[in-house]
């Protein structure tokens, strides 16, 4: 029987937050606003409504008894679901509970709180610690979140932040300059009271009441935070907001049950729907389940963008705005089935840009940003061809679309030049240099230049733009000539391989040869090619994979045998952990060389990892940190490790379960096959309702069966 998930079903663990402790704080959404909890019990940072920010700037720390709570050293039990954070710890004799939520349609977010009296009948002095550095830009193009120094005005137990006037900035202790273009904005705070409770005097930067409880008896306060271009959009959300907590909190969870159940049956707002699963396997399921909502989380329906609705790669804290060409590619599949329109304007206006000079586009302006990754020509033939595969939207290869340099070209014809594209940096040995440590993976210095993977993915470019060739009706010469070339690349990128190591070489310019243990190899290569190595040359690297990359519950992206295994702690790209596509890349690259095995006995514990919300940007294998039930923990944004609480790639889990599980292959013309190892998962599994064209398809370990025409 097929079910969808609801936001209880996302339940993660309990997460216990002690002070200074290895713990990346869940973030909330409503696909507007974008907001992460602190370490404390009421305090929330990183709200951000583009074009209108605050940064990374934490306020509503909560002061107990005219003391920081944090300050008594009590742990703080959290909880995440994809609607709300729930919170709790207990201090001097207080039980405090808080539910946090982006209270759907609003610039904001809201804290209820209710505080039990665990002791004799005494007066509770509750407080909040507010700040504010709110700011507007029209164009968010780095990491850091923008923000300004403010002024900050009290009027009872609101309290109002406005960025300084530009004559008052040298006299800031903030010692921030407000930036040219930076806009009007406001932001609004509220300590909500219940009636009969005591204001007590203070500044702007306090907030307190008190309130008389006996024995027992709870309260319910609250805080909400709104930011916007003008005070009368902030107050009036604060105010519609404030006035009932409970209702916010159940909106949430209303608005986001909906959201997932047309994820999975199209009754939503997104342009399309992924298949429902049937699996007795219950890490199988999750997974699945993982990444689709793991994908959804980063949808932005911002009236603000120029691109309209939006998919972020990285959220709460780095890259607002920002959406990567590598990351978004990364769940091709999934944002092919979920919401094909979307994607069809997002690879429309890369195609217009240049993609050899940056990583990615932010939508508040449209404009590219960053400098080229490696990756993108692959990224860009994959997402063509997962789009055309799965939508049959073939009018769209016709679309005459003009780059950046004046080439106006059809869609079609972009994908055969992408395809050839590595030829402007084939060096004397017949292999693309794929450039430097910033154009790559960025922390891990050996790999570099001509690497196996990306050249491995030139041979998979060039059969698509054969494929392709073929399903347009064109030449055969041409389709034949793309095919040989492929299949040399194929023995180009074999030379670097070392014989009974699994592993590969980089070809470095001076010629040298540097063994490279990282999953990029393995998964890349073994999801492009593996069907064009020796048997003994895919058990190898399976061997490899085995012993040195997985983990009980996630990925080693760096073999700690690897002589740069030194060089940085960036959990995403190092022997400390992994970036959360490498895991289930690194599945399907097993499971085509043949480890099926190996991954049916590595799902249970990838799927404990499920535990703590969506895919962080990097999690921790279990030598680095201890795991949060049995679950590897997300690593933190802190120096060294410098890393978000989610990102976008998680669609990758779900295309383990599609395409390496299930098997499921959707060629270019549109024909299904299903060649998968479900007897190894779950031989009864079942994948119901895909979509592709206007067809849709059931599939099982007997194979694809379509649907009869309704």
């Amino acid at each position: 029987m097929t079910t969808v998930p609801t936001c209880a079903d996302f339940t993660s663990a309990r997460i216990v937050d002690r002070f200074d402790d290895m713990i990346n704080p869940p973030g909330l959404t409503n696909h507007w606003a974008t907001a992460q909890v602190d370490h404390d019990v009421v305090a929330i940072r990183s709200l951000n409504v583009p074009p209108v920010g605050q940064g990374d700037t934490i306020t509503g720390q909560l002061y107990l008894g005219g003391r920081l709570a944090r300050s008594y050293g009590r742990p703080v039990d959290v909880t995440w679901r994809p609607d709300r954070v729930e919170r709790s710890t207990d201090i001097d004799g207080w039980r405090i509970e808080t539910t946090t939520v982006c209270p759907p349609g609003e610039p904001a977010a809201a804290v209820q709180v209710v505080v039990t009296n665990s002791g004799d009948a005494r007066t509770l002095r509750f407080g909040l610690w507010l700040a504010s550095t709110v700011t507007s830009r029209a164009r968010w193009a780095s990491a850091e979140l923008p923000q300004a120094p403010n002024e900050l005005v009290r009027d009872g137990l609101t309290v109002i932040g406005r960025p300084v006037a530009d004559s008052e900035v040298s006299r800031s202790s903030f010692g921030i300059q407000l930036r040219d273009g930076d806009e009007p904005a406001v932001s609004v705070q509220r300590l909500v009271a219940p009636s009969g409770a005591t204001v007590l005097d203070g500044g702007p930067r306090v907030v307190e009441v008190e309130v008389a409880l006996g024995a027992g008896e709870s309260v319910e306060l609250g805080y909400v935070h709104a930011i916007a271009s003008t005070e009368t959009e902030a107050s009036d959300a604060v105010g519609r907001v404030g006035d009932d907590l409970g209702a916010a909190v159940a909106a949430a969870e209303v608005a986001w049950d909906a959201a997932l159940a047309g994820l999975f049956d199209g009754s939503g707002a997104l342009s399309g729907a992924i298949p429902q699963i049937e699996t007795s396997n219950e890490a199988f399921r999750t997974l699945y389940h993982w990444g689709a909502m793991g994908t959804l989380w980063f949808m932005r329906d911002n009236p603000a963008s120029v691109l309209g609705r939006s998919y972020d790669t990285l959220m709460p804290r780095y890259w607002a705005t920002t959406t990567f060409i590598w990351d978004y590619s990364l769940s091709s599949q999934t944002h092919a089935l979920m919401d094909p329109e979307q994607m069809r304007t997002q690879i429309a206006h890369w195609v217009s840009l240049d993609i050899d000079h940056h990583f990615g586009t932010e939508w508040l302006t449209g404009r590219s940003v960053g400098y080229w990754y490696s990756v993108n020509h692959y990224a860009m033939t994959r997402l063509v061809r997962d789009y055309v595969a799965f939508t049959q939207d073939r009018a769209f290869l016709d679309e005459v679309f003009t780059d950046a340099e004046g080439n106006a070209r059809r869609l079609g014809d972009h994908v055969r030049s992408w395809a050839r594209a590595w030829h402007r940096l084939r060096r004397p040995s017949g292999l693309a240099d794929y450039g430097g440590i910033d154009n790559l993976l960025e922390c891990v210095s050996s790999y570099t230049h001509e690497i196996a993977s990306l050249n491995a993915a030139n041979a998979w470019c060039m059969r698509v733009a054969a494929e392709l060739v073929e399903l347009e009706g064109g030449s055969a010469d041409e389709a034949a000539s793309l095919r040989a070339e492929a299949d040399e690349v194929v023995r180009l990128v074999q030379e670097l391989y070392i014989p009974g190591a699994g592993i590969f070489h980089t070809r470095q310019p001076d010629g040298s040869l540097e063994p490279t243990r990282h999953c990029y190899d393995f998964a890349t290569v073994g999801t492009t090619i593996a069907d064009d190595l020796p048997e003994e040359v895919r058990s190898e690297m399976v061997t490899f994979f085995d012993a040195e990359l997985r983990s009980p519950s996630w990925l080693r992206a760096l073999s700690p045998l690897d002589a740069d295994a030194g060089y940085s702690l960036r959990a995403d790209h190092q022997w400390n952990g992994a970036y959360p596509a490498w895991a289930p890349d690194a599945g399907r690259a097993a499971i085509a060389l043949g480890g099926a095995a190996v991954v049916a006995d590595w799902l249970p514990g990838l799927a404990r990892s499920a535990n703590q919300g969506p895919p962080g940007q990097g999690h921790f294998v279990e030598e680095a940190a201890e795991p949060i039930e049995g679950g590897a923990r997300k690593s933190p944004p802190q120096w060294p490790y410098l890393l978000d609480w989610a990102c976008s790639s998680a669609g990758s889990f779900s295309e383990l379960v599609v395409s390496g599980v299930f098997g499921v292959e959707v060629a270019l013309d549109g024909t299904v096959t299903a060649q998968g190892c479900l007897d190894a998962v779950d031989p009864d599994a079942r994948l119901v309702g895909l979509r592709v064209g206007e067809k849709v398809y059931d599939i099982d370990a007997n194979g694809v069966h379509e649907r009869a025409a309704s």
